[in-house]
């Protein structure tokens, strides 16, 4: 096999991941139980279920999840659970994206990596509403099609020959990102 040349590059097409977010979020609701609460027993939230969506240079974590509120009303003689479902949309920034990367074959993954919980619940000051603070976390990735360039050399050549010069291919080494690399590395 002759290349022609001493030494060429050839460019791959390959799957990678091609971003990644991470998105920290305090929301709070206001949930209207049938009886006035005089003191809040207990908040859980359950049924968590979310997908992810690419939406123009981030992605979006589409879900719902149930309020479950257990609290005692008629001055604490009486408790009832109120229960209600919350729908949300989180966008996630991508703090990494490969520019060239092919839109048409992305595909994204997101992964709750701190599932939504009940941080605080208040009975609030008019007395008819109780207010939750929940607390989530995400980490996403986008996966798509990018091209890799790679060295080739024909089986002639000494693999201890290090003086090809990847600068002439226009390959600049400051648009490398030291964040996109893994600490597992």
């Amino acid at each position: 096999m002759s290349l022609g040349h001493k030494r060429q590059t050839r460019e791959i097409i390959t799957k990678a991941i091609c971003g990644k977010g991470r998105k920290f979020s305090t929301v709070t609701h206001t949930v209207t139980p049938p009886h006035h609460p005089t003191s809040i027993l207990g908040a859980w939230i359950i049924n968590h279920q979310y997908e992810a969506v690419a939406a123009g240079n981030g992605i979006e974590v589409i879900g719902t999840y149930d309020i479950n509120i257990w609290y005692s009303y008629d001055k604490n003689k009486q408790t009832e659970v109120a229960k209600e479902t919350v729908s949300y949309v989180e966008p996630i920034p991508l703090s990494y994206l490969d520019p060239k990367h092919r839109a048409s074959t992305v595909e994204v993954s997101a992964e709750a990596t701190q599932e939504p919980n009940c941080v605080e619940a208040g009975v609030t000051s008019g007395g008819g509403s109780v207010t939750i603070r929940v607390e989530r976390e995400f980490e996403a990735e986008l996966v798509a099609e990018t091209k890799l360039r790679v060295y080739v050399s024909d089986a002639e050549s000494d693999p201890e020959d290090k003086d090809y010069d990847y600068e002439s291919e226009g390959f600049d080494y400051e648009d490398l990102d030291p964040d996109a690399l893994d600490d597992e590395l």
